[in-house]
């Protein structure tokens, strides 16, 4: 299996990088991602996603694209220009992977192009599977362009796989590597009532889920990438305390706090999404990690 990835620079997209055998990358800045990414002997194409057509000529001997690439949502506070990019970054950059995709002669087997829980939006305690209606909101929104993007690489007969990716726990990046040294002090606390649900997934099971999505062929669609047994925020945070030997006493965070400092984005933070990964379960794939003890302990043991 020959890979292109996009987004390879991000904690995930490494990796991704490395578990595969010579990968082409695609980036913005192409020099910097050739000396980052020089472990894993990648071949770097120059792309800018929102404003161009893909390079025809990176995708030569590739049958698979892991399209990974998109403006984090969590870094800055949401004004209108930061929603733009978000909306570009996604919308725009998938457009323009899938415009010479769907040119190719040959064209890849199957794209990998990821999405994200936030396509349920605020959903309370209702156990959410891939085949539910989207939320309200922007998150919701944005989700259902991207995929709806991703989705038209159909037309010239790519298999397409859409991974709704829930909160990825490494401690190299993410919400966990923000988190860490706040509750190592013995600062973890709720946020607001705390019930909200959480859908989390250990990193090395969403790489053994997406790399399962590449071979099979019976996989195509949403796909929830998520750990089967999500966790309310109480939980979680005392979960996380428990498994770093902290206490665990300090009051909820309430939302105007948040508000203030992060603006709409503190919004998303009390969505409650309870995401159950029926589709890769149906398809028989076992997760290293279900329940979030065994998470957390496998991740914090490394560091």
């Amino acid at each position: 299996m020959r890979a292109l990835v996009t987004g390879a620079t991000g904690f995930v997209g490494r990796k991704l990088l490395a578990r595969l055998d010579d990968p082409v990358v695609l980036s913005r800045d192409a020099q910097r991602a050739r000396q980052e990414l020089q472990a894993f002997h990648p071949t770097v194409f120059p792309w800018e996603p929102a404003k161009q057509a893909a390079p025809a000529e990176a995708f030569e001997g590739v049958d698979v694209v892991f399209h990974l690439a998109g403006e984090s949502v969590a870094d800055g506070r949401w004004t209108a220009s930061k929603k733009q990019r978000l909306q570009d970054s996604r919308i725009l950059g998938t457009r323009n992977l899938v415009a010479t995709i769907a040119e190719r002669n040959q064209p890849p087997r199957v794209l990998i192009s990821a999405s994200a829980i936030g396509y349920y939006g605020d959903r309370g305690d209702q156990e959410l599977l891939e085949q539910d209606a989207p939320g309200e909101g922007f998150l919701a929104d944005l989700s259902v362009a991207w995929e709806r993007e991703s989705q038209k690489a159909a037309a010239a007969s790519v298999r397409v796989v859409n991974p709704r990716i829930g909160i990825v726990l490494s401690p190299d990046g993410g919400a966990l590597q923000r988190l860490l040294p706040i509750f190592r002090k013995g600062m973890g606390s709720p946020l607001g009532h705390g019930r909200q649900y959480m859908a989390w997934i250990h990193i090395d099971d969403l790489l053994d889920l997406m790399l399962l999505a590449a071979e099979q062929e019976s996989i195509s669609g949403p796909v929830n990438a998520t750990a089967p047994h999500p966790v309310t925020n109480r939980d979680f945070t005392k979960i996380l305390a428990a498994t770093l030997h902290r206490p665990c006493i300090m009051p909820a965070v309430p939302k105007f706090a948040l508000r203030l400092s992060l603006g709409e984005f503190a919004e998303s933070l009390f969505h409650s999404q309870r995401v159950i990964p029926d589709v890769a379960e149906q398809a028989g794939f076992q997760f290293r990690y279900p329940h979030l003890e065994d998470a957390l302990q496998h991740l914090l043991a490394k560091t």
